[in-house]
């Protein structure tokens, strides 16, 4: 069964933005004719490539199809206090998720195949919420361009080299900043770090036969280790070089930030906040099932 989460009304993406995320946006922003060359880029014509692409490759998700996947969707939704968008599951070898949010049309999800076969439903609800902070921070216009990095520069090369040239580092440093307050999304939406932090851990070595042998705590252990040796000059300088051209923080990382501010007090004070108003709104008829 997915997870039963309480529902966070009233949440808004600044209640749990990462400051690296919100510092890199504003960085972005200040590009000389930034929002002017991404809609160059993308232009109509990209964008509606990329939704044919995927909605005639994939199945979607809904009440007759699929239907754990559809009610998970809308638990990590109501845990989020979102509308829910489309929700696709491509065959693919690579675990892999993904959002595209386009003008004038519904967001939609994509989840590949081998990533479902590798999680529990728990999990699943994780990744669709780190997936829905994506449209909860309203990354937006960046997050599709960030996607069409990865996706379309095997596909059209001329669009692939006019951003590797332009944009590449640009938006690949804001990728990793804004996939850490995904990752805060994930949590709010299961409210369990452990489940987050399993993820992350099969993300980075785990498989449909060996995920049920893997350790949560003993992958946090080495989170912590990385931690330490990257706090050192040396480790500073290897961590820029074996993360600059990655899409995402590395995997041992991205688990240390989690537990760090599950920890937190800001975090316990937001849940208990919001879900004070959660049993206000109750009682007013606020309550809303999906």
């Amino acid at each position: 069964m997915a997870l039963t989460t309480t529902q966070l009304i009233g949440l808004k993406a600044n209640h749990f933005r990462h400051p690296l995320d919100l510092e890199a946006t504003n960085a972005l922003k200040q590009l000389p004719g930034i929002d002017l060359l991404v809609r160059q880029l993308l232009g109509p014509l990209g964008e509606q490539f990329f939704y044919m692409e995927n909605i005639t490759s994939s199945v979607l998700v809904g009440e007759t199809q699929l239907p754990n996947l559809h009610k998970t969707l809308l638990d990590a939704c109501q845990a989020l206090d979102l509308e829910p968008p489309q929700l696709y599951v491509r065959q693919h070898p690579v675990p892999n998720a993904y959002t595209f949010a386009m003008r004038g049309k519904q967001p939609f999800i994509v989840v590949h195949t081998s990533l479902i076969e590798l999680l529990n439903l728990e999990e699943i609800q994780a990744v669709l919420g780190h997936e829905l902070g994506h449209l909860k921070c309203e990354h937006g216009v960046y997050l599709t361009l960030g996607n069409l990095i990865v996706l379309a520069a095997g596909q059209i090369s001329t669009w692939g080299g006019i951003i590797a040239q332009s944009l590449q580092s640009q938006i690949l440093e804001w990728l990793r900043c804004a996939e850490f307050s995904c990752d805060r999304a994930a949590l709010l939406a299961t409210q369990d770090p452990k489940v987050v932090v399993s993820v992350l851990m099969k993300l980075a070595g785990g498989s449909p036969t060996i995920s049920p042998q893997l350790n949560v705590d003993a992958f946090l252990a080495q989170a912590r280790a990385y931690n330490e040796f990257s706090n050192t000059e040396l480790g500073e300088v290897l961590r820029e070089v074996q993360t600059a051209q990655l899409t995402h923080p590395l995997p041992v990382l991205r688990a240390k930030e989690i537990d760090r501010w599950a920890s937190s007090k800001k975090y316990q004070e937001l849940l208990q906040s919001l879900a004070t108003d959660v049993y206000n709104n109750k009682s007013k008829g606020g309550w809303r099932n999906w």
